[in-house]
């Protein structure tokens, strides 16, 4: 509950710094605004700068629009792809934990599953499940499961256990759909009410850079692609990653030499690793790999070899195996 309370206080504190207050900053600074200075200004400029509104707006609602409502049915869509032409492997449960409340329904659980990737090589991964057959205890310490990899492996979900089933709530779907029209309708309706309450008759000679219709959709694309920044940082795993995890090939690299970038975060090494190896066709690579090292891990520095995954189509894309093993 205090997650979804953060979530919520969260979004509504982000909201309030891209649309209500860019409008109070302006009709603030604008209460003693003189009509007279209308006459002075550029009507192409004010339909360039209305133009540019309309399209940042556009950008904005057709973004929520695919990733409020379209990512549902491209995810079904997915997942259904998946199960008719995924790779099947068995999984053996590393571990389970129990993370819904126990007023919960189902029971939701967070498992830790070992098994061979695309290319035959053994990997964990961490995938949470609901558990809609509780009697069955499938989801126990040491039982297998059986899992469809995603053949390409270039985005989420990389896998899904054989007995998925995906279905829409369409009353979700609904509800969702109206916030979004409810959405556009408000956007629409500040264009009629700037134009009715500011124009004096003069037509949109007073929309400006700094006018909230062209402020608003700027910062919200502003913190999209910020939050997205961010995230791809927090989860360490990115799309190539992700695909020399589930379609590479595990070796052991000797260690030539170790040397710090110069950067530090928080407080913690930047270490570059440059690596030798030799790949499934004998051939072999040098290579190098940047890391941040915690200070109870600098031993890796002193390591004569370490074990890392290439992918067999390009041997040059590697990555340390620790840190894929740790990755979800």
């Amino acid at each position: 509950m205090k997650k979804y309370f953060a979530i919520a206080f969260g979004a509504l504190y982000v909201l309030f710094f891209a649309i209500p207050f860019p409008m109070i900053i302006y009709y603030a600074v604008n209460s003693e605004f003189d009509v007279n200075t209308l006459k002075d200004k550029d009507p192409w400029l004010a339909l360039a700068i209305l133009s540019i509104s309309i399209i940042l707006w556009l950008i904005v609602l057709i973004g929520y629009f695919r990733k409020w409502i379209l990512q549902i049915f491209i995810s079904k869509r997915k997942i259904e792809k998946l199960k008719l032409g995924g790779i099947s492997r068995e999984a053996k449960i590393l571990r389970a934990v129990k993370i819904s409340k126990p007023t919960a329904k189902l029971n939701t659980y967070e498992l830790e599953l070992s098994f061979k990737n695309l290319a035959d090589t053994e990997i964990t991964n961490k995938t949470i499940v609901t558990d809609a057959k509780p009697h069955q205890r499938r989801f126990e310490v040491g039982k297998k499961l059986s899992l469809i990899l995603d053949r390409e492996s270039k985005e989420a979900p990389h896998f899904i256990i054989a007995t998925t089933e995906v279905g829409i709530d369409i009353k979700r779907v609904a509800l969702i759909i109206l916030g979004w029209l409810l959405f556009v309708a408000a956007v629409i309706g500040y264009y009629i009410y700037a134009y009715q309450t500011e124009s004096y008759g003069m037509g949109w000679r007073f929309i400006s850079f700094g006018h909230p219709l062209i402020v608003c959709p700027m910062v919200l694309l502003f913190i999209r692609f910020l939050l997205k920044f961010i995230y791809s940082k927090l989860a360490g795993l990115g799309g190539d990653s992700s695909m020399i995890k589930f379609k590479g090939i595990k070796t052991w690299a000797k260690l030539i030499k170790v040397s710090q970038t110069g950067t530090y975060i928080n407080d913690q090494p930047e270490v570059r690793f440059e690596l030798e190896y030799t790949d499934n066709k004998h051939h072999v690579h040098r290579n190098s790999l940047k890391k941040v090292i915690r200070l109870l891990e600098l031993d890796i520095t002193k390591q004569e070899q370490i074990e890392i995954f290439y992918l067999p189509e390009n041997p040059n894309q590697i990555a340390f195996a620790s840190d894929l093993n740790t990755s979800e």
